[in-house]
Protein backbone atom coordinates (compact mmCIF):
# COMPACT_ATOMS: atom_id res chain seq x y z
CA UNK A 1 0.00 0.00 0.00
CA UNK A 2 0.95 3.29 -0.64
CA UNK A 3 2.37 5.84 2.06
CA UNK A 4 0.53 8.56 1.54
CA UNK A 5 2.66 11.03 3.02
CA UNK A 6 4.98 10.19 0.22
CA UNK A 7 3.02 10.65 -2.68
CA UNK A 8 0.04 12.40 -2.92
CA UNK A 9 -2.28 14.29 -5.07
CA UNK A 10 -1.74 18.65 -3.84
CA UNK A 11 -4.23 20.99 -5.45
CA UNK A 12 -8.12 21.33 -6.43
CA UNK A 13 -8.71 23.30 -9.85
CA UNK A 14 -12.26 24.42 -10.13
CA UNK A 15 -11.64 27.50 -12.56
CA UNK A 16 -10.33 27.05 -16.04
CA UNK A 17 -7.01 28.13 -14.76
CA UNK A 18 -5.59 30.19 -11.93
CA UNK A 19 -2.26 32.04 -11.48
CA UNK A 20 -0.03 32.52 -8.24
CA UNK A 21 2.40 34.66 -8.32
CA UNK A 22 4.53 34.05 -4.87
CA UNK A 23 7.55 34.95 -3.03
CA UNK A 24 8.69 32.64 -0.55
CA UNK A 25 11.70 33.75 2.14
CA UNK A 26 11.10 30.58 4.13
CA UNK A 27 11.71 27.27 2.15
CA UNK A 28 9.17 24.91 2.26
CA UNK A 29 9.37 21.25 2.41
CA UNK A 30 7.72 19.18 0.22
CA UNK A 31 6.78 15.38 -0.35
CA UNK A 32 6.55 14.13 -3.85
CA UNK A 33 3.07 14.64 -5.21
CA UNK A 34 0.96 15.25 -8.57
CA UNK A 35 -1.69 16.85 -9.80
CA UNK A 36 -5.23 16.05 -12.07
CA UNK A 37 -4.24 19.52 -13.91
CA UNK A 38 -1.01 20.38 -15.50
CA UNK A 39 1.41 23.27 -14.39
CA UNK A 40 3.21 25.61 -15.92
CA UNK A 41 6.52 26.96 -13.40
CA UNK A 42 8.26 30.40 -14.06
CA UNK A 43 10.86 31.14 -11.97
CA UNK A 44 11.78 34.69 -10.85
CA UNK A 45 14.52 34.24 -8.13
CA UNK A 46 15.73 32.14 -5.81
CA UNK A 47 17.94 28.88 -5.80
CA UNK A 48 15.47 25.66 -6.11
CA UNK A 49 15.52 22.29 -7.33
CA UNK A 50 12.84 20.17 -9.17
CA UNK A 51 12.75 16.18 -9.58
CA UNK A 52 10.22 15.86 -12.15
CA UNK A 53 9.78 11.65 -12.59
CA UNK A 54 13.13 11.14 -11.57
CA UNK A 55 14.61 13.81 -13.47
CA UNK A 56 16.77 16.50 -11.92
CA UNK A 57 16.71 19.94 -12.84
CA UNK A 58 18.23 23.23 -11.78
CA UNK A 59 16.66 26.17 -12.86
CA UNK A 60 17.66 29.41 -13.12
CA UNK A 61 15.60 32.74 -13.14
CA UNK A 62 13.12 32.62 -16.79
CA UNK A 63 13.14 29.16 -16.57
CA UNK A 64 9.89 27.55 -17.35
CA UNK A 65 9.35 23.82 -16.09
CA UNK A 66 6.37 21.97 -17.70
CA UNK A 67 4.55 19.19 -15.33
CA UNK A 68 1.81 17.30 -17.29
CA UNK A 69 -1.22 16.46 -15.12
CA UNK A 70 0.03 12.70 -13.03
CA UNK A 71 3.48 13.45 -13.08
CA UNK A 72 5.34 13.15 -9.95
CA UNK A 73 7.23 15.96 -8.65
CA UNK A 74 9.09 17.70 -5.79
CA UNK A 75 10.56 20.87 -5.69
CA UNK A 76 13.45 21.51 -3.44
CA UNK A 77 14.21 24.82 -1.63
CA UNK A 78 17.65 26.09 -0.91
CA UNK A 79 16.62 28.84 1.84
CA UNK A 80 19.42 31.23 1.26
CA UNK A 81 17.51 33.24 -1.06
CA UNK A 82 13.89 34.32 -1.85
CA UNK A 83 11.79 31.65 -3.74
CA UNK A 84 9.82 33.56 -6.32
CA UNK A 85 8.05 32.20 -9.03
CA UNK A 86 4.80 32.38 -10.95
CA UNK A 87 2.90 28.88 -11.17
CA UNK A 88 0.53 28.94 -13.57
CA UNK A 89 -2.50 25.70 -12.75
CA UNK A 90 -4.02 24.90 -16.17
CA UNK A 91 -7.35 22.85 -16.57
CA UNK A 92 -7.33 20.20 -18.78
CA UNK A 93 -10.74 20.66 -19.90
CA UNK A 94 -10.13 24.64 -20.64
CA UNK A 95 -7.20 23.77 -23.00
CA UNK A 96 -9.20 21.17 -24.58
CA UNK A 97 -12.17 23.50 -25.42
CA UNK A 98 -9.19 26.26 -26.49
CA UNK A 99 -7.69 23.95 -28.74
CA UNK A 100 -7.81 24.71 -32.50
CA UNK A 101 -7.67 21.36 -35.07
CA UNK A 102 -3.81 20.36 -35.19
CA UNK A 103 -2.85 22.95 -32.51
CA UNK A 104 -3.74 22.03 -29.05
CA UNK A 105 -2.34 24.27 -25.95
CA UNK A 106 -1.29 21.48 -24.22
CA UNK A 107 1.13 20.16 -27.05
CA UNK A 108 3.91 21.47 -25.26
CA UNK A 109 3.30 19.47 -22.23
CA UNK A 110 2.93 16.43 -24.82
CA UNK A 111 6.51 17.17 -26.46
CA UNK A 112 8.20 17.34 -23.07
CA UNK A 113 7.02 14.34 -21.94
CA UNK A 114 8.19 12.32 -25.27
CA UNK A 115 11.32 14.28 -24.95
CA UNK A 116 11.97 13.20 -21.61
CA UNK A 117 12.64 16.34 -20.64
CA UNK A 118 9.91 19.67 -19.11
CA UNK A 119 12.65 22.33 -18.56
CA UNK A 120 12.94 25.35 -21.62
CA UNK A 121 15.45 27.83 -21.31
CA UNK A 122 14.69 31.00 -23.63
CA UNK A 123 17.19 33.69 -24.55
CA UNK A 124 16.96 37.42 -23.40
CA UNK A 125 14.56 38.40 -25.56
CA UNK A 126 12.50 35.83 -25.40
CA UNK A 127 12.59 36.57 -21.43
CA UNK A 128 11.23 40.21 -21.93
CA UNK A 129 7.66 38.86 -23.59
CA UNK A 130 7.58 36.27 -20.92
CA UNK A 131 7.86 39.17 -18.68
CA UNK A 132 5.36 41.41 -20.27
CA UNK A 133 2.62 38.68 -20.68
CA UNK A 134 3.09 37.82 -17.05
CA UNK A 135 2.27 41.35 -16.16
CA UNK A 136 -0.61 41.91 -18.64
CA UNK A 137 -2.16 38.62 -17.20
CA UNK A 138 -1.84 39.68 -13.55
CA UNK A 139 -3.72 43.06 -14.11
CA UNK A 140 -6.48 41.35 -16.48
CA UNK A 141 -6.96 39.21 -13.23
CA UNK A 142 -7.12 41.68 -10.64
CA UNK A 143 -9.07 43.87 -12.85
CA UNK A 144 -12.64 44.68 -12.55
CA UNK A 145 -13.15 46.69 -15.78
CA UNK A 146 -15.32 45.42 -18.23
CA UNK A 147 -14.26 42.26 -20.42
CA UNK A 148 -11.47 41.53 -17.82
CA UNK A 149 -11.92 38.16 -17.34
CA UNK A 150 -12.05 37.28 -21.39
CA UNK A 151 -9.13 38.91 -21.92
CA UNK A 152 -7.44 37.50 -19.14
CA UNK A 153 -8.26 33.91 -20.86
CA UNK A 154 -7.24 35.73 -23.88
CA UNK A 155 -3.98 36.39 -21.90
CA UNK A 156 -3.71 33.19 -20.59
CA UNK A 157 -4.18 31.17 -24.25
CA UNK A 158 -1.01 33.88 -25.59
CA UNK A 159 0.96 32.92 -23.21
CA UNK A 160 1.10 29.24 -23.82
CA UNK A 161 1.27 29.82 -27.41
CA UNK A 162 4.51 31.83 -27.04
CA UNK A 163 5.77 28.54 -24.57
CA UNK A 164 4.41 25.76 -27.56
CA UNK A 165 6.20 27.99 -30.19
CA UNK A 166 9.85 28.34 -27.97
CA UNK A 167 9.57 24.28 -27.41
CA UNK A 168 8.67 23.56 -30.61
CA UNK A 169 11.91 25.82 -31.97
CA UNK A 170 13.69 23.43 -29.43
CA UNK A 171 14.65 26.07 -27.11
CA UNK A 172 15.21 23.54 -23.84
CA UNK A 173 18.32 23.21 -21.74
CA UNK A 174 19.06 19.44 -22.51
CA UNK A 175 22.23 20.60 -24.49
CA UNK A 176 23.44 22.27 -20.84
CA UNK A 177 24.43 19.18 -18.77
CA UNK A 178 24.79 20.93 -15.40
CA UNK A 179 21.22 22.57 -16.60
CA UNK A 180 20.02 18.50 -15.07
CA UNK A 181 20.73 15.39 -13.68
CA UNK A 182 19.56 11.93 -14.67
CA UNK A 183 20.62 7.90 -14.03
CA UNK A 184 20.43 6.90 -17.47
CA UNK A 185 19.27 3.02 -16.36
CA UNK A 186 16.63 4.29 -14.17
CA UNK A 187 14.90 6.23 -16.91
CA UNK A 188 15.28 3.43 -18.84
CA UNK A 189 13.72 1.32 -16.03
CA UNK A 190 10.73 4.67 -15.69
CA UNK A 191 10.14 4.29 -19.46
CA UNK A 192 9.47 0.61 -19.07
CA UNK A 193 7.31 0.84 -16.48
CA UNK A 194 5.15 3.39 -18.15
CA UNK A 195 5.02 1.55 -21.04
CA UNK A 196 3.86 -2.12 -19.39
CA UNK A 197 2.00 -0.94 -16.33
CA UNK A 198 -0.86 -3.90 -17.41
CA UNK A 199 2.06 -6.47 -17.79
CA UNK A 200 3.30 -7.93 -14.03
CA UNK A 201 6.39 -5.61 -12.78
CA UNK A 202 8.28 -6.51 -9.34
CA UNK A 203 11.99 -5.44 -8.33
CA UNK A 204 13.06 -9.09 -8.97
CA UNK A 205 11.19 -9.08 -12.51
CA UNK A 206 12.84 -5.55 -13.56
CA UNK A 207 16.33 -6.29 -11.70
CA UNK A 208 16.35 -9.89 -13.70
CA UNK A 209 15.70 -7.65 -17.43
CA UNK A 210 17.68 -4.49 -16.65
CA UNK A 211 20.74 -6.52 -15.48
CA UNK A 212 20.84 -5.17 -11.77
CA UNK A 213 21.07 -6.72 -8.40
CA UNK A 214 18.08 -6.27 -6.27
CA UNK A 215 19.46 -4.56 -3.41
CA UNK A 216 20.97 -1.92 -6.18
CA UNK A 217 17.76 -1.83 -8.12
CA UNK A 218 15.90 -0.82 -4.63
CA UNK A 219 18.30 1.15 -3.68
CA UNK A 220 19.22 2.95 -6.58
CA UNK A 221 15.68 3.78 -7.72
CA UNK A 222 15.13 5.09 -4.39
CA UNK A 223 17.37 7.52 -4.31
CA UNK A 224 16.94 8.96 -7.78
CA UNK A 225 13.06 9.35 -7.72
CA UNK A 226 12.87 9.45 -3.77
CA UNK A 227 10.19 6.75 -3.71
CA UNK A 228 10.43 2.68 -3.78
CA UNK A 229 9.61 0.61 -6.89
CA UNK A 230 6.19 -0.53 -5.31
CA UNK A 231 5.39 3.16 -4.67
CA UNK A 232 6.06 3.73 -7.99
CA UNK A 233 4.37 1.42 -10.00
CA UNK A 234 1.34 1.05 -7.47
CA UNK A 235 0.93 4.47 -8.19
CA UNK A 236 1.13 5.05 -11.69
CA UNK A 237 -1.34 1.96 -11.90
CA UNK A 238 -4.00 4.06 -9.83
CA UNK A 239 -3.39 7.15 -12.22
CA UNK A 240 -3.46 5.04 -15.18
CA UNK A 241 -6.84 3.58 -14.10
CA UNK A 242 -8.53 6.85 -13.24
CA UNK A 243 -7.78 8.35 -16.83
CA UNK A 244 -9.34 5.20 -18.28
CA UNK A 245 -12.33 5.77 -16.21
CA UNK A 246 -13.15 8.80 -16.39
CA UNK A 247 -12.80 8.20 -20.53
CA UNK A 248 -15.73 5.94 -19.74
CA UNK A 249 -13.88 2.47 -19.64
CA UNK A 250 -15.79 0.45 -17.13
CA UNK A 251 -14.12 0.23 -13.70
CA UNK A 252 -12.99 -3.57 -13.71
CA UNK A 253 -11.86 -3.32 -17.08
CA UNK A 254 -9.90 -0.24 -16.54
CA UNK A 255 -8.41 -1.84 -13.65
CA UNK A 256 -7.47 -4.58 -15.42
CA UNK A 257 -5.99 -2.61 -18.22
CA UNK A 258 -3.67 -0.78 -15.72
CA UNK A 259 -2.50 -3.89 -14.17
CA UNK A 260 -4.62 -4.84 -11.29
CA UNK A 261 -4.39 -8.38 -10.84
CA UNK A 262 -7.35 -8.62 -8.26
CA UNK A 263 -9.89 -5.83 -7.96
CA UNK A 264 -10.56 -5.91 -4.15
CA UNK A 265 -7.02 -4.85 -4.16
CA UNK A 266 -7.57 -2.36 -6.49
CA UNK A 267 -10.58 -1.21 -4.99
CA UNK A 268 -8.83 -0.52 -1.53
CA UNK A 269 -5.98 1.01 -2.92
CA UNK A 270 -8.07 3.60 -4.90
CA UNK A 271 -9.90 4.68 -2.49
CA UNK A 272 -7.45 5.48 0.08
CA UNK A 273 -5.82 7.58 -2.15
CA UNK A 274 -8.34 9.34 -4.23
CA UNK A 275 -11.05 8.88 -1.18
CA UNK A 276 -13.58 8.23 -3.50
CA UNK A 277 -14.72 5.02 -4.84
CA UNK A 278 -14.14 4.51 -8.95
CA UNK A 279 -17.94 5.69 -9.56
CA UNK A 280 -17.93 8.66 -7.59
CA UNK A 281 -14.38 9.48 -9.65
CA UNK A 282 -15.72 9.26 -12.84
Amino acid sequence: MLDRSEVGKRGYLNEGFRLFHLKDSRAQVMDYHYHEFDKVILLLGGKVTYVVEGVTYFLKPWDVLLVQHNMIHRPIIDPSEPYERVVVWLGREWLQNRADPGEALDACFHTARERGFHLLRTGPERRLEYMKDLQRLEEALRSGEFGAARLADTLCQQLLIGINRDILRSRTAQEETDSYRVDPKIEEILKYIAGHLEEPLTVDSLAKRFYLSRYYLMHRFKAVSGYTVHQYISQKRLLRAGELIRSGIPVMKAAEQAGFSEYSTFLRAFQNTFHMSPREFR
